[in-house]
C-alpha cells in the first residue's frame, strides 16, 4: 500500500492529481488537505509514504509547511508541485527540505515518475533546475537582493510587485494588514528601496512575476 498525501487548496487540482496517481499506483491510499494546518495534522495522525505539496496555500505557505515538517517528520519525502516556474521557487523549496520540484504543466507520466523517485528517497529535479541550484550554491546568495529575503518576505515581494495592494496581499495570505505592512517595510529596507514602484520595477526586471 502506497500512502500519498496531496496538499493543495484547489479541489479540482487535487481531484486531477488523485486520478493520475491512483491509476499509476494500483494499491494506494490518497489523502487530501486544503492548507498547511490540515496537512500537518494529517502527517501527525497518519504515516504517509510521500506528500505532494503546493507552494501557494492560504495562510501558511508550502514553504512554511516544509520547514515544520523538516522538524516533525524529517524522513517524509515531499514533492513540490507548483504553478510557479522553477527559477522562482525551486532552490528555496529544496533548501527547505523538499526532495523534488515539478511544475503543474508537466505531463502526468512525469508526475508519476517524480513521485516514484521521491518515494525511493532520490532527488527529482530536471537538469535545468539542478543547474540552477548548483549555480546558486556556488555564489554568494546576496548577489541579487531578493535572494537575501526570508521565504515570507519573498512571497510578499512577488505579490506586491505584481500590483496587489497590502490589503489584497493580507486577504490572500489570511494575515493582518499590519503584518503585511511590516513585511513590506522589511522588504524595502533589505532591498534598499523606498517605494512600491521600485519593487514592481525590480520584480519585472528579474522575472519574479508570473
Amino acid at each position: 500500500m502506497t500512502r500519498i498525501l496531496l496538499v493543495d487548496d484547489h479541489p479540482i487540482v487535487r481531484q486531477g492529481i488523485r486520478q493520475v496517481l491512483s491509476s499509476a499506483f494500483e494499491k494506494s491510499e490518497v489523502g487530501e488537505a486544503a492548507n498547511a494546518e490540515q496537512g500537518l495534522n494529517e502527517v501527525r495522525e497518519t504515516d504517509w509514504d510521500v506528500m505532494v505539496l503546493d507552494i501557494s496555500l492560504p495562510g501558511e505557505s508550502g514553504l512554511d509547511l516544509l520547514k515544520d515538517l523538516k522538524r516533525e517528520k524529517p524522513h517524509l519525502p515531499i514533492l513540490v508541485l507548483s504553478i510557479h516556474p522553477p527559477e522562482q521557487f525551486a532552490r528555496r523549496a529544496i533548501n527547505a527540505g523538499a526532495l523534488g520540484y515539478l511544475t503543474k504543466d508537466s505531463a502526468p507520466t512525469e508526475l508519476v515518475k517524480a513521485v516514484s523517485e521521491v518515494i525511493a528517497g532520490r532527488l527529482y529535479v530536471t537538469p535545468a533546475i539542478m543547474d540552477q541550484i548548483a549555480s546558486s550554491a556556488a555564489f554568494d546568495s546576496q548577489r541579487h537582493p531578493h535572494e537575501g529575503l526570508s521565504d515570507r518576505e519573498y512571497q510578499v515581494l512577488r505579490m506586491i510587485a505584481s500590483g496587489l495592494t497590502v490589503t489584497q496581499v493580507a486577504a490572500r495570505l489570511h494575515l493582518s494588514v499590519k503584518t503585511i505592512s511590516t513585511y513590506r517595510a522589511r522588504v524595502l529596507e533589505k532591498m534598499k528601496m523606498k517605494t512600491t514602484a521600485e519593487l514592481m520595477h525590480y520584480g519585472i526586471q528579474h522575472g519574479l512575476i508570473d
